[in-house]
């Protein structure tokens, strides 16, 4: 199993039901491929840097998770096929990568 990042940016016309519909769609789809979610967070409705879609905002949502290299090809069409998801991108994380997402962690859970 490899450690996977994704963050996503999702419509900002959506409602709060839609938006939790979405997040859970993409955690359901990580779970039957036999990955494991180790963090989630909810990044909130941001300012893009440039236009997308003629949107100037995006609620950005990020995940990241173990699960074998056949799960990311099957989110990604997810990604693409969802109206609702205007960007997405994933990163495999190396060893250096899980080191840094466990500091941000820790700071994150420090300033609660």
């Amino acid at each position: 199993m490899n450690q996977y990042e994704t963050v996503f940016i999702l419509n900002p016309v959506l409602s709060e039901t839609q938006i939790e519909e979405a997040v859970q769609k993409y955690i359901d789809l990580i779970k039957s491929q036999k990955g494991s979610i180790s963090n989630q967070e909810n990044w909130g409705l941001k300012k893009l840097a440039y236009p997308i879609e003629n949107k100037k905002s995006g609620f950005y949502h990020l995940f990241e998770y173990a699960a074998s290299s056949d799960a990311v090809p099957a989110l990604e069409v997810e990604f693409r096929r969802d109206e609702r998801v205007m960007r997405y991108l994933t990163v495999k994380l190396d060893k250096h990568g899980q080191a840094w997402a466990e500091k941000r962690k820790k700071r994150i859970k420090a300033k609660s």
